[in-house]
């Protein structure tokens, strides 16, 4: 009865008392509706709608997004949220609050947790763990194999039928080729998507930075970029084979790009991302062994750097995700043999993304949104990152302009496993919305419990 009172008032009440959005003065860019004008964005009871009554215009909660970019919430298909098991370094509520604070309204949560999220069981608890802290639209996935060994298949069929977006062993990549080629037949079937971290694990035995001159004046053990040009070329020939959708997850390597390219060419079913930190940095920021510069795979060279820069801008790369990925600092303060791989970049993605592509000159800001919002969203069939009418009101605000230092005790991530801290980055979100309601703004989480409560009826007649 409660519920259907709800609904009821929610449905039926007068407009003057229904949640009004009005978004003014700012320049509205939405790439998947090839839209770059400036103008207004509305939204009424948390959906995007192409106009407001003179009523509802005088009772909306108005924006002025003067000087700024407003365009859809951006999504990271490539996230680490550590709960459950590893709750010291993210849990979802924290994770998701740097997700705001980057911009973000959507995110798809990596399954490598403890335990890893390879049953229906674990898979209800991290949903249930969503619906209780999330304060963004969180969707989760789940391994390939069973404790992500690479030997054993999960049930995809009983795991696709509870609401994961994609399956993957994001951390261990499968290193049987009968093993990989079972999944994406059998995921196949559902038309679910494999996402797979490229890594033959032969050529990486203790390997912990790029294989080349740096390793080499560092004296660390290197890490080819034939460890993941052998996987993709595998999953390459497998989509081709079986005409599953394989998605390569944070690509690093030139030649890898080069193989994408030709495998899209030839019309096989490959999709691929490329992170902040790959286009952004390179291994001689290893130089002096700070280990927030090692991640998995590694930074590579300048030359890898160009390719992933030409192969996000001509489509052969498909969007940037983040590979967030949270670590205390006792973790990351060890030798750099045995500190652990990863860096936290849900809160920087924009400012060095911008940075890279934007005031460097070499594209548009329309280009850049498109990597994060409609492009990453229609890998995984995710109906975001669009404002058209009838939307989700999910919406990103940010001034491409504005400087600001990446400071350890303002970061919202549990971790700050950051190799941004200290410096000066140009380009910062002002506000993210989700669902209509506001999140984040001006540097503060406005919301602490989670985003059941955006969707709460309740809680919309109480908004300001």
């Amino acid at each position: 009865c409660k519920s259907l009172i709800w609904f009821l008032m929610a449905r039926f009440r007068p407009e003057s008392t229904r949640s009004t959005l009005w978004i003014e003065g700012g320049r509205v860019i939405d790439p998947s509706e090839n839209r770059d004008e400036y103008g207004s964005i509305y939204a009424v009871d948390g959906k995007i709608v192409n106009g407001l009554s003179a009523e509802q215009k005088a009772h909306a909660h108005r924006i002025d997004a003067s000087s700024c970019i407003v365009c859809p919430g951006f999504v990271d298909i490539h996230v680490h949220l550590r709960d459950p098991g590893q709750t010291h370094k993210e849990d979802i509520g924290s994770g998701t609050q740097a997700a705001a604070a980057g911009g973000f309204t959507s995110i798809v949560c990596m399954p490598n947790t403890s335990p890893p999220v390879d049953n229906v069981g674990i898979l209800a608890l991290v949903k249930k763990t969503i619906g209780e802290k999330a304060v963004i639209n969180v969707f989760p996935t789940a391994c390939i194999t069973l404790g992500m060994e690479g030997e054993q298949l999960s049930n995809i069929g009983s795991l696709y039928e509870n609401g994961v977006v994609a399956i993957t062993d994001d951390g261990a990549c499968i290193q049987s080729n009968e093993v990989m080629r079972r999944a994406v037949e059998y995921a196949a079937m559902f038309d679910l998507c494999v996402m797979d971290h490229c890594q033959d694990a032969a050529l990486t035995q203790k390997a912990v930075m790029h294989e080349g001159q740096w390793s080499l004046r560092l004296g660390l053990r290197g890490w080819p970029s034939a460890a993941e040009d052998i996987i993709v070329q595998r999953n390459i020939t497998l989509a081709h084979y079986t005409g599953a959708h394989i998605h390569l997850q944070h690509i690093s390597s030139a030649r890898s790009v080069d193989m994408i390219r030709q495998a899209k060419a030839e019309g096989t079913k490959i999709t691929a991302e490329a992170t902040p930190h790959h286009l952004h940095l390179s291994d001689e920021c290893l130089r002096d062994y700070d280990t927030r510069f090692k991640v998995n795979p590694p930074l590579r060279t300048a030359k890898d750097q160009e390719a992933l820069l030409v192969g996000l801008l001509d489509g052969t790369l498909d969007c940037i995700a983040t590979d967030h990925a949270p670590h205390t600092n006792d973790e990351k303060e060890q030798e750099f043999d045995y500190a652990p791989f990863g860096m936290i970049g849900l809160e920087t993605a924009l400012p060095v993304a911008l940075e890279v592509l934007y005031h460097s000159q070499r594209t548009d800001l329309s280009s850049i949104i498109a990597c994060m919002t409609h492009r990453p969203a229609e890998v995984l069939k995710l109906d975001k990152g669009t404002l058209k009418p009838g939307a989700e009101a999910d919406i990103t605000i940010f001034d491409p302009n504005q400087l600001w230092v990446v400071d350890k005790e303002h970061v919202h991530s549990r971790s700050s496993n950051s190799p941004w801290l200290g410096r000066e980055l140009r380009g910062r979100v002002k506000k993210t919305i989700v669902a209509g309601k506001i999140v984040f703004e001006d540097g503060e989480n406005l919301v602490k419990n989670s985003l059941a409560s955006i969707n709460d009826p309740m809680a919309l007649l109480t908004m300001s």
